[in-house]
């Protein structure tokens, strides 16, 4: 049944009718991909569950805070001290910013915008250093909902107005944060996207030796990246699905990655077959038969373990979970319906030089693979335990990994302006006033509160001037810290710890959000971890109809993924020179390396089944290695170079997943797959398949595994 179908999507008429069906498609998902990023939230107040306390002191603040207003500062710096004339000439650029599109204008008759003044004047009416070389002053700008994108060129405007001879400007806070920021993911598709392929189309150079083959897994995967950006811009206009720069570019390395793996191994078993058919229709509906089940049992358990990050409480990891797996069922019909449409139309010819010709030798059967697999063969457990013990040492790094918020001059991986503005204002004792801890409380508490807040040493002042409404009132308290930084944290629990007693009383602010978001980042670590392994343990029970293989695959990905994580401390600390991880860094990496690390156990393991039954579980394991082991390094090379692409991305997270998962795959692929579970294999036998009928060697079986050819 299943082969008829594969034949009926590559027969001489029908392969034309997908290929036309598909190009219908493109054209029309094409226009809507582009608009993805408009559809982007890139806000870290709308990642926060419902139940958060900062979530909840937003809600209440809604009467005096605008949800779009964005706090700039501006900041004047002159080594030595600014000047009387500097004063003056900041003075003067008031009623030109107050002019740019946007400004806010205080609802009780304030100028929009303030500066300080000379000593002389007898007003200040902004911050000054106490050594006088930096003054700085609050704009607030409004721009709607598409703050994120406006943000950019308004701050170039503001920096240029502000320009004074011999005086540097910075611009720090959110509105800084946020032009900045907006410049770190400005051209993250294009980017992403050539880099992406740029490396995959080298590596798919060197697998196939042919100037002509990677071309047609390279289209497929533009057509599934963009049918896929497609449906996700739909969910996220239509739907509520949270969209930020972090997903869609993870989006892109995953559906490149994914597919030309997809592709590898569907290609590499239709070169199998084309030299046992002379009719390559014939040779696709067999691959297709003997490939698409792994395929798609590996695409379905990738799609099923992102869709656990429903459960997180972080809008912005549970969001993730659906635009992965939208990315990879879309890359997983493309790849099993245009690429073998594409592969049947073209002919043997598109594997120049090196074209399968009827009749001709299997290369794999001798060899690299080949001949590691007789290496094992001689002593597995020795192997498998000596392997095991190495990568239980690289565990080891974990101890030194530290994760919690990143404070904001260490996001980046370049120094952008508003890191040199936040650590020029740390370094002159200023406060950043644009993002205060923010206390709401009913009327007839403020004093309860104002004596509790006296009580947390470290706080700026403490403002009660603003009027109530509807029955709240607001409290805002100058932090004079990085509200990114975890001693911001600190003094947000010392504040929410000393006001706790008093009614009716909440704790927010910038910096309540971030500690907030690590909270529920570290909660969804504990919940979904556990069930990401529970689920791809059942997936792998159904596929393989058996207990002891998923349960050794299972603790092998365990063992895969620490070593991983290990590894990668030691290369953030010792030679990137990151100091820690972004809190939600071990749920991103483990379900990625496990959703994508049983990829290649289900590429292996579905082999070592299909030839256990012909000719046993040791002599099968040698054939599926020598088989399969080319394919999957060639695929853990593209996946590891896809997500390493994720480094051009100037921020510290990204280049953290990127490097994590790159090395994940490395393992995986050329360590766990090849030389763990092989020499567990050979060394188990048939207790692997343990219920199942497998779990009896066959009489043929010989106790020891003979040698595959290496001649």
């Amino acid at each position: 049944m299943h082969r008829q179908i594969a034949g009926a999507l590559t027969g001489r008429v029908t392969k034309w009718l997908v290929l036309v069906a598909w190009l219908i498609v493109i054209a029309g998902a094409a226009p809507f991909a582009q608009k993805l990023g408009d559809v982007q939230n890139n806000e870290a107040s709308s990642w926060l569950p419902a139940t958060a306390e900062s979530t909840k002191a937003l809600d209440k603040l809604a009467p005096f805070t605008n949800p779009d207003d964005i706090p700039t500062v501006v900041l004047y710096h002159r080594t030595g001290g600014l000047t009387p004339a500097d004063f003056q000439a900041i003075a003067a650029q008031a009623p030109q910013i107050g002019a740019l599109d946007g400004v806010v204008t205080p609802s009780d008759g304030r100028p929009a915008v303030t500066f300080p003044k000379d000593a002389a004047s007898g007003r200040q009416l902004g911050l000054v250093s106490a050594d006088g070389a930096v003054a700085t002053t609050v704009v607030t700008f409004n721009l709607g909902s598409a703050g994120w994108d406006k943000m950019p060129p308004i701050a170039d405007h503001l920096r240029e107005i502000a320009t004074i001879s011999g005086v540097d400007v910075h611009l720090a806070g959110p509105g800084g944060q946020v032009a900045d920021a907006a410049d770190a993911f400005a051209g993250i598709d294009g980017t992403l996207l050539f880099a992406a392929l740029g490396v995959v189309i080298v590596i798919l150079l060197f697998t196939y030796r042919s100037p002509i083959l990677w071309v047609l897994p390279i289209v497929s995967a533009v057509f599934a990246l963009f049918t896929a950006e497609a449906v996700i811009y739909f969910l996220a206009k239509y739907a509520d699905l949270t969209v930020n720069g972090q997903s869609q570019a993870i989006l892109s390395v995953l559906v490149i990655g994914a597919g030309t793996d997809y592709a590898l191994l569907l290609v590499a078993r239709y070169r199998e077959e084309l030299r046992r058919h002379q009719d390559r229709h014939e040779a696709m509906a067999v691959a297709l038969h003997r490939a698409s089940p792994a395929v798609i049992a590996s695409a379905s358990t990738v799609a099923i373990g992102m869709l656990c990050l429903l459960l997180a409480q972080l809008n912005s990891t549970k969001g993730l979970g659906p635009v992965m797996a939208v990315g990879v069922i879309v890359t997983l019909v493309v790849m099993l319906t245009l690429l073998p449409a594409l592969l049947v139309i073209t002919g043997r010819w598109v594997f120049w030089p090196r074209r399968p010709s009827y009749g001709s030798d299997e290369p794999t059967t001798h060899g690299l693979w080949a001949k590691v697999g007789n290496r094992i063969s001689v002593r597995p457990r020795i192997v498998w335990v000596t392997t095991s013990i190495v990568l239980l040492a690289a565990c080891l790094g974990m101890l030194t990994l530290r994760t919690g918020n990143l404070p904001s001059e260490d996001q980046y991986t370049k120094t952008y302006d508003s890191v040199v503005g936040q650590r020029i204002l740390v370094a002159h004792g200023l406060a950043d006033t644009s993002t205060p801890i923010q206390v709401v409380t009913t009327p007839e508490r403020v004093d309860d509160v104002v004596a509790a807040l006296g009580k947390v040493p470290g706080l700026g002042a403490v403002n009660t001037s603003i009027p109530p409404v509807a029955g709240v009132k607001y409290v805002s308290v100058t932090q004079a810290l990085d509200p990114a930084s975890q001693k911001a944290a600190d003094q947000v629990v010392a504040v929410r710890e000393a006001v706790r007693d008093v009614p009716d009383t909440l704790v927010g602010g910038s910096a309540a959000i971030y500690l907030d978001t690590a909270h529920a980042a570290h909660r969804d670590n504990k919940v979904i971890i556990p069930v990401v392994l529970l689920v791809v343990m059942l997936i792998l029970m159904l596929l393989l109809r058996a207990l002891v293989a998923p349960v050794i695959l299972i603790l092998t990905v365990i063992l895969s993924f620490g070593a991983a994580l290990g590894l990668s401390a030691l290369i953030f600390t010792h030679l990137y020179g990151f100091d820690m991880a972004d809190s939600g860094f071990p749920l991103f990496v483990f379900v990625f390396l496990v959703a994508l690390g049983i990829d290649y156990n289900i590429f292996l393991m579905t082999r070592v089944r299909e030839e256990t039954q012909r000719v046993g579980t040791r002599a099968g394991s040698l054939i599926a290695l020598s088989s399969t082991g080319g394919v999957i390094t060639s695929a853990g090379l593209v996946l590891a170079a896809t997500f390493a692409v994720l480094g051009s991305i100037p921020l510290v997270f990204l280049a953290e997943i990127g490097t994590a998962i790159a090395l994940g795959v490395i393992l995986d692929t050329m360590v766990v797959r090849g030389v763990l579970v092989t020499a567990l294999n050979l060394d188990l036998g048939s207790r692997i398949w343990w219920p199942s009928k497998l779990d009896r060697a066959p009489a043929a079986e010989p106790e020891t595994t003979p040698a595959l050819t290496d001649s």
